[in-house]
This record gives structure tokens, C-alpha cells and sequence, in this order.
């Protein structure tokens, strides 16, 4: 397969009946079908798994008290801060398959002794380690869905990206809705606890998946001259390399600009959301089918995106104008509610960007690491994914808190998030147009170290 075309000179091989029944939806050439497959299959257990506890973690937050929120949004962002070199530590001395899986295996059991502490422990105790569960599934969530990501973009190009990463895309989606369903349709007749369980055996359905993908990756993906390095083999450099790139790197930079718009947006709709939840919902498990509800109703709505209209704007539209759809929906929401700050535009609002940062944002933004090195792609990916992400948390946690503080209701917030947004347009289009350069004119073999666009 060539670097970026993905295709080949040599003829293509003849498809079986898989590959026939795929290209019907997608294009995806006979070579890829295996790896397209397995792909498939991580990134739905790993969603499928998350959205299992997703409802768990925001109930739990809620009962913890919403005005304790921006303190567990801090406590999250020291956990990244902890996490993230051990993180780098692995990949600096581990193959990529088997740091994944131990990465995987190390939340899994974290979340067996959450199970066996919540059914067992006093329930008065509940409370403070719903606040820890809180913290832990924020770090999980981040860390799990990032570390999938750096291995796709190592396996897949940047042309193969634009064809099949709305596939990869909506098999989370079907993931997500999955797990949403499990926890909405079971969690009054098992409980919470026992869902932790569920969890855990799909992430190991997940490093399965990594498994049979690490033996195809490599030979599938780029002849001999163009790899960037043995996949198998750990990666150099130090431990510190995520925020040492980061910062020597205005294209780094600008995706950790990036990173922050999105999340400090984020945490305003989310904090307005949980007032507003704590509100309506009195008991715990009317919250959790409320929050399983709500992500079925944007899981929904994101796969047919994805099914139909993620690989066409992604080819025909480009990276630039599909990353700027999420910033560009949120400036049109954000003005929307300084006018009428209700229930319902709250919502559709909250929806609309959920749906639209999974459609359309999340492979495009993934495509910008295509054009990064083997080690940007999992240690600086990892920094940009995780801690500048809860940075941005905090400063958007904090920030509402004192805008509250000041006496500003959800229209003043609102309104102080578009010129954040018009900012974020600006920087979505500037890094999608040097993605699109650098696929053009930086050959894979003579990436630099550290991308300096």
C-alpha cells in the first residue's frame, strides 16, 4: 500500500464476500477488511464498556453534591497528572501490544475492587468513594478511548483515515449505544455493582482485539522504507516527551489549543446539566436511566451521521471544514441560550454538540495525528488527550463557579462562551489546513521527530 493513497501498484487483490458486503457502505480496499474488522471490534468494546459506567460515574457525581463538582474536576486533573508518566514510562520500554494490554488490565481491575467495595462497604461510605469513582472513570475514559486512537492512527494513513474512520466511528457509536442500553435496561433489576462486571469483560474483549490487530498492523500498513520505526519494538525518548513536544511544536500547540476550547465549553453545558438533573431527579436510579437515556438519544443520532455522511465530508469537505463544524455549532448554541436560557434549548443544544464532536470533530481530529511520528502519535497524543484535556476541565470548572460567584445566571455563561468559540473556528480551520499541507508535502520517511508546521 502506498504512504498515503492507500492503494498500491501492484494489482488489488480480489475481495471475498466480507469485503463485497462492506464496500456497499464504505470504501475500503480488500487488504484493509481484516484490520478495518478488528479495529471495529476494540473501539466497540472499549465505548460499549465505557458507556456501561458512564451513567454510573455522572449519578454518582450528582449524589456527591454539584457544588463539589469543580473539586472533582480537580482531582481528576492530579490523577492525569500522576497517571500520565507512568503512562509514558510504559511505552517508553514496552511494545505496543503489550503496554496496552497492561494499561486495559490495570483499570480492569480497578474496577473489580470498585464492585466488591461498593457491595460490601457501609452504604454511609458510599458517598466519598462515589466522589473517587467520579475521579477514577474521568482519568479511564480519557486514557482508554486515547490510547485506541494512537494505535489507529499508527495503523491507518491519513488517506486511509478519511475513508474509514467513519466506520471506525460508528462502531464506538454502536458501541456507545450498547452500553447506554445495558445500563438503562439493567440497572434497577442487578444494580450498579454488578455492571462494573460488564464492564470489565469487555475491555478484555478489547485487548483481544489488540492482539490479532498487532499481527496485521504492520505488514498491512506501509512497505519497509516508510515505516517510522518497528511497531514492536518500545519507543525511545523520554518519559517527558508529550509536554516537551507539545511545547517546542505550534501544530502540538495548536491541537492542545484546540483540546482546551473543546473541554472548558464542554464543562459549562455539563455543570448546567447536573443543576439542572439534581433538580428534576431525586432518586439515584432515576438519574442513571435519565443520563442513559440522554446518550442514547445523541448515540442515535450520531450513527446515522456517521453511517452516511462522516467518510463523504471528511474527503469531499476536507479535515479543515469538518473540524470546524463542532466550534461552529457551538457558537450558533452558546448565542442561542444567552437568549433564551431554557430546559429545552439547553438540551438540544447539548445534543446537538455531542452529537456533532462525534460525527464529524473526533475523526477529524484524530486525522491530524496521522501526519505526527510514531512517538507524538502515543506520547504526546496521550499529554494532548488526558491532562491538557483536564486542564481544560479546570479552567472551565473554575471559571463557571466564579461567574456564578459574580451573579452571572446561564445567559451571562453563555454568552461569555462565543467569543471562545469564534477563537476555536479560527484555530480549527488554521490546523486542518496544515494537515492537509503536510499530507501533501512531508513524504512519512522524512517526518521530523517533532512536527514543527
Amino acid at each position: 500500500m502506498g504512504a498515503e493513497g492507500g492503494g498500491s501498484a501492484d494489482p488489488a487483490p480480489v475481495g471475498g464476500p466480507v469485503h463485497r458486503l462492506l464496500g456497499k457502505a464504505i470504501d475500503v480496499r480488500p487488504d484493509e477488511v481484516a484490520a478495518l474488522l478488528w479495529s471495529g471490534l476494540f473501539i466497540f468494546a472499549v465505548l460499549c464498556s465505557y458507556y456501561v459506567l458512564r451513567p454510573i460515574r455522572d449519578e454518582l457525581g450528582v449524589q456527591g453534591g454539584v457544588n463539589n463538582l469543580p473539586w472533582l474536576f480537580t482531582g481528576t486533573l492530579i490523577a492525569m497528572l500522576a497517571v500520565n508518566p507512568l503512562f509514558a514510562a510504559l511505552v517508553k520500554t514496552l511494545p505496543r501490544r503489550r503496554f496496552i494490554a497492561i494499561s486495559y488490565r490495570f483499570f480492569m481491575a480497578n474496577l473489580l475492587f470498585f464492585a466488591l467495595y461498593l457491595e460490601f462497604a457501609p452504604t454511609d461510605r458510599h458517598v466519598w468513594m462515589g466522589r473517587v469513582f467520579f475521579i477514577w472513570a474521568s482519568v479511564f475514559n480519557l486514557f482508554v478511548v486515547s490510547i485506541f486512537w494512537a494505535f489507529i492512527v499508527d495503523v491507518f494513513n491519513s488517506a486511509q483515515g478519511k475513508r474509514l474512520f467513519g466506520f471506525l466511528s460508528a462502531g464506538a457509536t454502536m458501541g456507545a449505544i450498547l452500553g447506554s442500553t445495558i445500563t438503562a435496561t439493567l440497572v434497577e433489576e442487578i444494580g450498579q455493582n454488578y455492571l462494573l462486571l460488564v464492564s470489565i469483560g469487555l475491555l478484555e474483549i478489547g485487548v483481544l482485539a489488540v492482539r490479532r490487530l498487532s499481527r496485521l498492523s504492520e505488514g498491512f500498513r506501509r512497505a519497509p522504507s516508510e515505516r517510522d520505526g518497528d511497531a514492536e519494538m518500545p519507543l525511545s525518548g523520554s518519559i517527558l516527551a508529550g509536554f516537551t513536544h507539545t511545547a517546542r511544536s505550534p501544530y502540538l500547540a495548536g491541537i492542545g489549543g484546540f483540546m482546551l476550547l473543546f473541554a472548558v465549553t464542554s464543562t459549562f453545558l455539563y455543570f448546567q446539566q447536573a443543576a439542572i438533573v439534581a433538580e428534576v431527579f431525586t432518586g439515584r436510579a432515576e438519574r442513571t436511566t435519565f443520563f442513559a437515556n440522554l446518550d442514547l438519544i445523541v448515540n442515535g443520532l450520531t450513527l446515522l451521521l456517521q453511517v452516511f455522511f462522516t467518510s463523504r465530508a471528511l474527503r469531499r469537505l476536507g479535515v479543515a471544514i469538518t473540524l470546524l463544524a463542532l466550534p461552529a455549532v457551538s457558537l450558533i448554541g452558546f448565542a442561542a441560550l444567552a437568549v433564551a436560557p431554557t430546559i429545552s434549548v439547553l438540551a438540544t443544544v447539548q445534543v446537538a454538540r455531542r452529537v456533532c464532536n462525534f460525527a464529524f470533530a473526533r475523526p477529524a481530529r484524530e486525522l491530524l495525528f496521522t501526519v505526527a511520528t510514531r512517538e507524538d502519535k502515543y506520547k504526546a497524543k496521550s499529554f494532548l488527550d488526558t491532562v491538557v484535556y483536564r486542564a481544560g476541565d479546570q479552567v472551565g470548572s473554575w471559571s463557571y463557579a466564579l461567574m456564578g460567584a459574580i451573579g452571572l445566571a446561564l445567559a451571562g455563561i453563555s454568552l461569555a462562551a462565543v467569543p471562545l468559540s469564534a477563537l476555536w473556528i479560527a484555530l480549527s480551520y488554521w490546523l486542518g489546513r496544515r494537515q492537509e499541507m503536510a499530507v501533501k508535502t512531508v513524504p512519512v520517511a522524512e517526518r521530523p521527530a517533532v512536527v514543527v508546521l
